[in-house]
């Protein structure tokens, strides 16, 4: 089933002070941060029962609070998970959180960023099961892509999400960009347009909704709208020709929904997309009729500049449907509580509709897309859920014949890919994962030899939309070696001394663990370890540079595509030559 399949509702013509569409007699200027959940002073029942419709917010805890209970049950579009709402140590915790909100809401809209690699929500503690788009990419079999939105999809689907937000469908053709990079398929718009559609196909294939962002495109910055206001300087033949297929792809693939970015495309105006109506009228030209999300509100490219309130009422204007309000738990939003995010969105909107700038019949177009998924996806998870066998996919294995996958495990009855002999209806993910590495020989041989294993881990920040994790490869490595961990900005000359020592006198193996290879500091830790320790191996888990080599030395490099569970094991079994 695919969104073209959705009844698609056009807003009613009517005009911008059409308050009587949904019975109102007039709505207060805002709500006060600590009104009730739902409901504005002054303004009718039936008013903020809408703007509620639009709305998509982040809440904290792993259980339904209060005021979104409120907020729900008077027509809250749903929710957005993010890492801090799941506690894997309770099994089952999130599908009877999901069950807690559609009990106040059956028709709530629970998405989440489950893109595989190394953006996950719902397998953050211990990293994903299912390998990202750089390594799908890498690898570049449209099956086994396919596969991994169908393991996606059925954590979602275990989890009761019903909106996958992902894939990425940006062509990363920067390669300084500091937000997408391996969270892309690629930096070729066909590789990229391929993939996306296998992505889309397989997530929706299970009954799930997937959401293709970020439109129109967000791999050419040199900025993460997180943090900035990031800019496109593209002409728009330039997007059309390089930028657009992938979302193209999705689109005929049957995509339900598409998020936008908080990007400005000059040939488009000097407004982020988000906030643009020629972005979106863009979009819709390319013949999609899905549910057309907004990226976090609380972002900077937003929150900076005309602030998560005004931005809900523009983004809406330019023709966004269902507003995500963003993560209350933010550096950038701490003091504010998730309830303070929610009003001020929708005290926003309520007085954007009082003074007529929000007309009604612009939340009554968009209420009825936000509907009309719902309705979609309800039918979706039916049909998902019988053309399953009951097997078993939470660990990212497939369930399509009885089969676990979560050990790495293949079930000898699969049928394998042509592209690359990988079995599509049981992946081996860690085997997938390591058969996307790339090995540049230098100095150092493998396997590594049973000994200590000291570990430097390079990296410098974390990309934001992942966000900080724990060090996976040390994991990983502790499954077949002692490891003796150090972070770069711990090594001195005591340190140093004792790598060369390690390697020349004990023999034991160094490993440095990179994410930027375009990174000075990375560089210059790479430098400094490679001139006592010239028999290092580097793990380098960002983009393979155009040059294939670690900062101009000898080192041995794995390039892994990305920085999660599987791969972490994959580099492990690389490293020890296990049996794939």
């Amino acid at each position: 089933m695919t969104s073209r399949e959705l009844p698609h509702s056009p807003a009613p013509e009517s005009s911008p002070d059409a308050a009587e569409g949904v019975g109102f007699s007039g709505a207060a200027a805002g709500a006060e941060a600590g009104a009730a959940a739902g409901a504005s002073a002054g303004a009718s029942p039936e008013l903020s029962r809408l703007v509620n419709s639009v709305i998509w917010p982040g809440f904290v805890g792993t259980t339904v609070p209060a005021w979104l209970d409120a907020a729900l049950r008077n027509g809250l579009a749903g929710v957005v998970y993010f890492s801090h709402n799941i506690d894997p140590d309770v099994p089952g915790q999130v599908a009877a959180l999901s069950a807690a909100i559609r009990e106040a809401n059956p028709s709530a809209v629970v998405g989440v960023d489950e893109e595989g690699g190394n953006v996950t929500r719902l397998q953050s503690r211990d990293g994903s099961t299912v390998p990202g788009a750089a390594v799908l990419g890498a690898l570049d079999d449209a099956a086994v892509t396919e596969a991994a939105g169908r393991a996606i999809g059925r954590l979602c689907r275990e989890a009761g999400v019903n909106l996958a937000i992902a894939p990425v469908a940006d062509v990363n053709t920067n390669p300084l960009n500091p937000v997408i990079g391996v969270r892309a398929f690629g930096a070729t718009t066909d590789l990229v347009s391929k993939h996306t559609a296998a992505a889309v196909a397989g997530i929706q294939s299970v009954g799930v909704g997937a959401c293709a962002k970020h439109f129109p495109g967000h791999g050419d910055t040199v900025a993460d709208s997180h943090m900035d206001v990031a800019r496109v300087d593209l002409t728009l033949a330039q997007l059309r020709r390089d930028h657009l297929p992938p979302f193209q792809a999705a689109v005929d693939a049957g995509v339900a929904a598409v998020m936008t970015a908080h990007i400005i495309v000059p040939e488009l105006g000097e407004a982020p997309s988000t906030l643009n109506p020629r972005a979106a009228a863009l979009l819709r030209g390319m013949g999609f009729n899905g549910l057309l999300v907004t990226d976090a509100l609380d972002m900077a490219a937003v929150r900076a500049t005309v602030g998560p309130g005004e931005g809900a009422v523009l983004a809406l204007l330019a023709g966004s449907d269902l507003l995500c309000v963003g993560n209350p738990l933010n550096a950038y939003t701490t003091g504010r509580d998730d309830q303070s995010c929610y009003l001020e969105v929708h005290s926003a909107l309520m007085s954007a509709v009082s003074s007529g700038r929000l007309p009604v019949s612009v939340l009554q177009g968009a209420a009825a897309r936000v509907a009309a998924f719902a309705q979609w996806s309800t039918a979706a998870a039916r049909a998902g859920s019988a053309a399953a066998d009951g097997g078993n996919a939470s660990d990212g294995g497939n369930a399509s014949d009885g089969g676990n996958a979560s050990d790495g495990g293949k079930a000898s009855d699969g049928n394998a890919s042509a592209g690359s002999n990988v079995d599509v209806d049981s992946p081996d993910w860690i085997a997938v994962a390591a058969k996307a590495c790339q090995v540049d020989q230098g100095a150092g041989t493998l396997p590594l030899p049973d000994a200590v294993v000291t570990l430097v881990d390079a990296r410098t920040g974390h990309n934001m939309a992942a966000g900080p994790t724990d060090n996976f490869l040390a994991a990983a490595l502790l499954d077949h070696f002692q490891v003796n961990a150090l972070s770069a900005s711990s090594l001195n000359a005591e340190n140093l001394s004792d790598l060369v020592s390690t390697e020349e006198s004990l023999g034991e193996p160094v490993l440095v663990l990179v994410d930027s290879l375009m990174s000075h500091d990375q560089q210059a830790t790479l430098a400094q370890v490679a001139s006592v320790a010239p028999h290092a191996i580097c793990i380098n888990a960002g983009l393979v540079p155009a040059s294939r080599k670690a900062s101009g030395t000898a080192l041995t490099t794995i390039h892994c595509h990305g920085f999660s569970q599987v791969t972490a094991q994959a580099v492990t079994t690389l490293l020890t030559l296990s049996q794939l």
